[in-house]
């Protein structure tokens, strides 16, 4: 069965993940790549340094954010929205996104891309010693899909 995801298990499928996809676009050049996330209910947040996402996204901050859940390729769901970059360089709101990124819930093995600062999995006194980019996408539109799977093909009937 296929399904649209409700409001709230959109919001649920978002808030759960860490890992997502970006998708953005300019001078004829489509780049889609993984990112590590927090969302808060309506800004996606993400930390990294200058290359070319970031190249894209402040020629057109328009962008398309995707995670999603595999159980197997029966049963799945997918959120994408649609939203605008910006990047944060007041150091307010630098820090607020900081503090999001550094409060989330984490696996316990995680990549470099999640340890904002040498002292990770503590938080540094001083966020002005996490270098980098800190930027958060405005989420404007959001939907989801889903396959669940009515019987396992090997159920017998």
């Amino acid at each position: 069965m296929f399904g649209q995801l409700t409001d709230v298990e959109i919001e649920e499928t978002l808030k759960e993940h860490v890992v997502g996809r970006l998708g953005c676009h300019a001078n004829n050049i489509t780049y889609i790549v993984p990112i590590s996330f927090a969302y808060d209910g309506k800004y996606i947040y993400g930390h990294t340094d200058e290359g070319m996402k970031i190249k894209l996204m402040r020629q057109n901050p328009s962008v398309c954010f995707e995670v999603d859940s595999l159980a197997n390729m029966a049963n799945w769901k997918s959120v994408i929205c649609q939203g605008v970059f910006e990047e944060l360089a007041n150091e307010e709101e630098r820090n607020k996104a900081l503090g999001i990124l550094l409060g989330r819930s984490l696996p316990f093995i995680a990549s470099k891309t999640v340890q904002l600062s040498p002292h990770w999995p503590f938080p540094p006194s001083d966020y002005d010693h996490i270098k980098g980019i800190v930027y958060r996408i405005l989420i404007k539109e959001k939907t989801g899909r889903f396959e669940k799977e009515d019987k396992p093909w090997y159920y017998a009937s």
